[in-house]
């Protein structure tokens, strides 16, 4: 019995159907007529994208390499100049300086027709669309009418993050390169003091022989307090551009701690402090001489350490051009890409459809009310009216 019931309603609802075909049919042609009117007079919109492979991590080859054979030095060669992340230049990207850096070369206050910076940026950040996938690749797609724009918004933005990355490349390279050149001048002057001091002590007593152990000792601690000086001076540069809560700067300064307490361990607790023999087993003119030997080996190696990490800051300031790869470049496009004329007809005829369905129920359903009731409806029709129009 239910079954039959079911069948029965379900052949009331395709009667109803039937019986409004003419409303229906009418309600659809309606809605394509004006759909079809309606996509027609939407002006075509044209996108140009363009693909960006930001750089990869550097493993520190070639040149870079070799100066960042001594002590710590490759650390300050691959932290010279920005990250392979393309999130960061995704950042850049979205910055308002690229952008704003667009609008002045395109003149897009001017195409737009807006008033205000603010309302120029808005209707960019509209236009243009960054993202960046899975590989890595940065893809900048450009909508507009104009076809010709669309290409030139993917492509100056390109222009410009490649521009603002060489910037603050240059200006972090630049920083280093500075620092350590003042470093240098100091430690040059040093190094000259002590090659005089020890050619002045010779030239007064003569050719003076000490013990091989004792300058196999003073030159193991000259490199150690070389190091200990090259990783000052690479923390204090860092330091002018990050705080002591950075990664790197904690780093540094733990090998500091390391490396301090490794000088430590070969001067010994209970002597001088200067890792020279003591006075027992070296005449009192040798311990002089190996103190001025000290000072000049030690010397020698901090200059060493210092000019090389002066060349790879200079080496990352010559980088003339970002290494950025452009995968491919933003072309004018031939083709709409929007709207999509066919997919809006189509749509709003099958919404129509549906709309007319539930209008077709909704009318029979009133034929069926009795007429007293339907007086009532009439009745509370007219006392809503007069309300309605009020409010």
């Amino acid at each position: 019995m239910n079954g039959e019931e079911q069948e029965i309603k379900l052949l009331e609802l395709v009667q109803v159907v039937v019986r409004r075909k003419r409303l229906i049919t009418l309600f659809c042609a309606a809605a394509a007529g004006i759909s079809v009117a309606a996509s027609l007079m939407l002006p075509n919109i044209y996108s140009a994208t363009a693909r960006i492979l930001p750089p990869q991590k550097e493993s520190g080859s070639g040149l870079t390499a070799l100066l960042g054979q001594s002590g710590g030095l490759a650390g300050l060669a691959s932290g010279i100049g920005l990250g392979g992340s393309a999130d960061l230049y995704l950042g850049i990207l979205k910055s308002r300086s690229v952008a704003d850096a667009v609008i002045g070369r395109l003149d897009l206050a001017r195409v737009f027709e807006t008033k205000t910076m603010d309302d120029t940026r808005k209707a960019l950040g509209a236009m243009v669309k960054m993202q960046a996938g899975k590989d890595g690749i940065i893809s900048v797609t450009a909508e507009n009418k104009d076809p010709k724009l669309a290409a030139a918004l993917a492509n100056n933005f390109v222009e410009e993050l490649g521009r603002k990355s060489v910037q603050l490349n240059l200006s972090k390279a630049g920083t280093e390169r500075a620092f350590l050149e003042k470093r240098l001048e100091v430690v040059r002057g040093d190094l000259k003091s002590a090659e005089e001091a020890l050619k002045s002590f010779q030239e007064k007593y003569k050719a003076i022989k000490v013990d091989s152990q004792a300058v196999a000792s003073i030159e193991g601690i000259a490199r150690l307090k070389a190091e200990i000086i090259s990783k000052e001076v690479q923390l204090a540069s860092l330091r002018s551009y990050q705080t002591d809560e950075s990664p790197e700067v904690r780093v540094l300064q733990a090998a500091v701690g390391k490396l301090r307490s490794q000088l430590g361990g070969l001067t010994g607790s209970g002597s001088s402090g200067d890792g020279i023999p003591t006075v027992g087993s070296v005449p009192n003119l040798g311990l002089e001489y190996l103190r001025r030997m000290r000072e000049l080996k030690t010397q020698e190696a901090i200059y060493e350490q210092l000019t090389k990490q002066n060349e790879i800051a200079k080496l990352s300031e010559a980088k003339d051009s970002s290494s950025l790869q452009v995968l491919d470049d933003a072309v004018v496009p031939t083709m709409k890409s929007k709207p999509k004329r066919s997919l809006i007809v189509i749509l709003s005829t099958v919404t129509a459809f549906f709309i007319s369905v539930f209008a077709a129920f909704i009318l029979e359903h009133l034929d069926k009310i009795p007429e007293e009731e339907r007086d009532r409806w009439r009745e509370a029709g007219r006392m809503l009216l007069p309300l309605w129009r009020k409010g």
